[in-house]
């Protein structure tokens, strides 16, 4: 199936929460986008759990052409949070790299055409592996798939961020102590429950982070249902949802990649089955690789970047699952979230504790 006939199945008519006037929308469009012609048409994709995403089609005269919009959700947002013009600005800064990231045409800051600030980017065709098992692939795929992942975590992180005019995209330094503030704050922002296990990480993390010095373009979402492959070849295309990026360390996306996608502690998965599923690295496999492709020897601590991934993603759970609660997520998903941040938390006092 192409990218283009999957996305007609993984659109719904624009939800209540986040209808907009789509004429000035397109008003903007005519003027802000270059190419842009035809009547616009408008879907919301079901994923995009934080920022709400769009389908843009154009029709008529003119027209035939797709688009896709990101943009802020509705109702009282965290101050630091869904910044559509952060994710917008680090893809256009990585346009001229070896990072494959979709084309950016405009982004508008004014909340009087939407309601919201948004920005509008190429549609692509091609592959989004939504399983990490890969259901139906080859162990040959698998493994390609996933040992060019790594490859492009690699590429990220070698990119000169201030050569590439992100200089002041974050702060370098202190990522980890910055980083745990910041969840531990916007856990206490959305908490609707005691979670014993993410009082105890909280207690923890601060105290154990590595000295590793490491600065570089950090994604903060880098796995593979947020990539795009070619559609016939193992191929990265690609990388998308950049909401959580910062100027930050490399080896908390290593972390976050093996939590999610080959740990199965991510939205309460299951532990992923290698019998079943020939290719999936482990995470000592998918680790060497990215080792190999950024010139390290290993990663000591490792322990530490896991748990502290999975006690980002239970914070950001909880968040989620609290605008759920509030009529003010972008999926009716959010609201099956409740037992999310709970799971997440105790998988990652567990991984502490492990030899």
């Amino acid at each position: 199936m192409t990218e283009a006939a999957q996305a007609d199945l993984e659109t719904t008519p624009i939800r209540e929460a986040h209808r907009f006037d789509v004429k000035r929308l397109e008003t903007f469009c005519r003027e802000a986008v270059e190419g842009f012609g035809g009547d616009l048409e408008v879907r919301q994709f079901e994923g995009g759990q934080s920022n709400p995403t769009f389908l843009l089609t154009t029709t008529g005269p003119g027209g035939g052409k797709r688009y896709v919009m990101r943009k802020k959700p509705p109702g009282q947002l965290l101050a630091s949070a869904h910044q559509v013009d952060r994710e917008y600005r680090v893809m256009k800064a990585l346009a001229e790299t070896d990072v494959p990231v979709p084309h950016m045409y405009a982004l508008c800051e004014d909340d009087s055409i939407i309601g919201t600030s948004f920005y509008v980017m190429d549609f692509m065709e091609g592959r989004v592996f939504r399983e990490p098992v890969m259901p139906g692939a080859s162990e040959e795929e698998r493994r390609a798939v996933y040992a060019n992942l790594a490859e492009n975590l690699a590429k990220l992180h070698k990119v000169d961020y201030e050569k590439v005019g992100l200089g002041d995209f974050g702060k370098p330094g202190n990522y980890f102590e910055r980083q745990i503030g910041r969840w531990i704050k916007q856990y206490r922002s959305a908490q609707t429950a005691d979670v014993a296990a993410m009082e105890e990480l909280i207690k923890y993390l601060p105290d154990h982070i590595p000295d590793e010095p490491s600065v570089t373009i950090a994604h903060g979402d880098y796995r593979l249902g947020n990539t795009m492959f070619h559609a016939t070849e193992p191929r990265m295309i690609a990388v998308l949802d950049w909401e959580l990026c910062t100027i930050g360390h490399p080896l908390a996306d290593v972390a976050y990649t093996c939590m999610y996608d080959l740990l199965g502690v991510a939205g309460g998965a299951e532990p992923v089955d290698r019998t079943k599923t020939p290719g999936v690295p482990t995470e000592e496999e998918f680790v060497a690789e990215y080792c190999r492709h950024a010139g390290r020897d290993g990663i000591p601590h490792w322990n530490f970047y896991l748990a502290f991934s999975m006690f980002r993603l239970a914070s950001i759970s909880q968040g989620v699952y609290k605008r759920g609660l509030d009529g003010n997520a972008s999926s009716e998903r959010a609201k099956t979230l409740g037992d999310a941040c709970r799971n997440l938390a105790e998988h990652a006092w567990q991984t502490v504790q492990r030899p």
